[in-house]
């Protein structure tokens, strides 16, 4: 059974599967996003960053655990894909401000 996951968290899954447009929508306009040592400011850059990750390889994502810690959402997902060390859990470090994302850390 898949966690239950905060309103704007599962927006964000469910947009990953969409387009880069999708998973903008998610953020605030001043959010952050780090994933695979870089950082990207913005909803610009943002939108870039999804579309350049989703030519780069095809995945699916599972959330399987969600948990609250230090003022952070923490959700740990299952990947598969073409990607290098598939299949792989990633968490996803969540920072909310509202119903939107402010804050986006993926690490392995």
């Amino acid at each position: 059974m898949p966690p239950d996951l905060p309103k704007p968290i599962a927006a964000y899954f469910s947009a990953d599967r969409a387009d880069s447009e999708a998973v903008a929508r998610c953020f605030t306009d001043n959010a952050v996003v780090k994933d695979e040592g870089h950082t990207y400011n913005g909803l610009a850059a943002i939108k870039q960053w999804k579309a350049d990750s989703s030519k780069k390889y095809t995945y699916a994502s599972e959330p399987v655990a969600c948990e609250d810690k230090d003022g952070k959402i923490i959700v740990t997902s299952r990947l598969t894909g073409n990607f290098p060390g598939n299949p792989v859990n990633l968490r996803f470090f969540f920072g909310l401000e509202g119903n939107q994302i402010v804050l986006l850390e993926i690490v392995p």
